[in-house]
């Protein structure tokens, strides 16, 4: 039985929606510390309704955030629970997904993740793993989980965008290029850029670089 994430919708500044961007947050955030992406995205996606989701669980890291799955390394938690909890994270994010689209009357191909740290490993992880493809990824300072399994379980292959700082002490750099190499070696079509001197976040330069990825792939 999946759990029912809670979330925060921004309409549509034109008041008609044809397509919808998806927020997920970071280890130890919520789904606000993401929706406020929304104010610079709109005037460029006017016809775009975005929403952020929280994750299912409290984290084990940050009473006050929320987590898709534990961390061993800052957690304590083992990698078997680590895997256990992301699987059925994307259970749970499959099915909000669904109901989401269902609600607005949009299809697949009308959806983009934009998934930040672990929001980016879940965009990574779900969107190859779903029925019909979406029109597209764009996965922040993440990584790759499980980059052997790719080419085997991926049932659909949406364009993919890699943004990354070359500062990143938390999610390190190199993971990037891993990421690259894992999506392009199994046939997905993969863009990349790299937020020089930033760190584990958003700066503008990669803000504007995902704007125009969404703005390319998204419909209307």
């Amino acid at each position: 039985m999946t759990r029912e994430l809670k979330f925060g919708r921004v309409a549509a500044a034109s008041g008609q929606a044809k397509s919808l961007v998806v927020f997920l947050h970071g280890y130890g955030a919520d789904g606000a510390d993401l929706l406020g992406l929304a104010d610079p995205l709109a005037p460029h996606l006017p016809n775009t309704v975005f929403m952020a989701a929280d994750a299912p669980s409290p984290c084990a890291g940050n009473t006050f955030g929320r987590q898709w799955f534990p961390i061993p390394r800052f957690d304590g938690s083992t990698e078997v629970e680590a895997a256990v909890e992301m699987n059925r994270a994307a259970e749970d994010l499959n099915a909000f997904l669904d109901q989401r689209l269902a609600e607005e009357g949009l299809t697949p191909a009308a959806l983009a993740l934009v998934g930040f740290s672990q929001g980016a490993m879940m965009s990574l992880h779900v969107a190859p793993r779903r029925g019909q493809p979406m029109a597209g990824v764009v996965a922040i300072s993440g990584k790759l989980m499980l980059p052997k399994l790719l080419a085997e379980e991926a049932k659909v292959k949406p364009p993919i965008m890699l943004i990354h700082g070359d500062r990143d002490d938390v999610v390190p750099f190199k993971e990037m290029q891993a990421a690259g190499n894992a999506l392009v070696g199994a046939g997905f079509a993969t863009f990349g850029h790299v937020m020089q001197g930033t760190g584990h976040g958003i700066a503008p330069d990669g803000l504007g670089v995902a704007m125009q990825f969404l703005k390319e792939r998204l419909p209307g």
